[in-house]
């Protein structure tokens, strides 16, 4: 198991340093979310997603077959994010390599943050981490996936 999850870590940080925008805006904000929203739709993907610059959401759809519990999970996932500056999945990666739980670390406050795959950070070259793309409603290893693919497509786009 500790080689696969060496190997995950090392496929989610290639990720965080490749997917790097140029900037980001309000505008691209509604471009990436609306975009992420139709693959989920095609789909038939019951999820919430949500996209943030800073302190201010710029971005929330909640699909059908979601439920405000979600919202909690976003919540969760995007404090992780703002905390530690990678994306939810890598840093409860990060742990299960230890040996340990995300949520039981003695500094982590569980009911705030959550070492679960579905928040992804929003880096500006030349600024770092600006935001969060986040999606809740699938396994964790799926809202990752999902989120990375939308912001790989908006890429391929710029």
């Amino acid at each position: 198991m500790t080689h696969d999850v060496q190997a995950l870590i090392a496929r989610v940080q290639e990720q965080e340093r490749r997917l790097v925008l140029p900037s980001f805006t309000h505008d691209d904000a509604w471009a990436l979310g609306t975009q992420l929203v139709e693959m989920a739709r095609g789909r038939g993907l019951p999820v919430t997603v949500d996209i943030t610059r800073g302190q201010q959401q710029l971005f929330h759809v909640a699909l059908e077959g979601t439920a405000a519990h979600n919202d909690v999970w976003i919540a969760r996932k995007v404090a992780t994010v703002r905390e530690l500056g990678c994306s939810s999945f890598l840093a409860g990666l990060q742990a299960r390599a230890r040996g340990e739980v995300f949520e039981d670390a003695p500094w982590i406050d569980a009911t705030r943050m959550a070492g679960h795959g579905g928040a992804f950070p929003i880096t500006v070259a030349g600024v770092g981490v600006v935001g969060t793309l986040t999606v809740s409603g699938l396994p964790q290893a799926e809202d990752h996936a999902l989120a990375v693919e939308a912001l790989e497509a908006f890429l391929a786009q710029l």
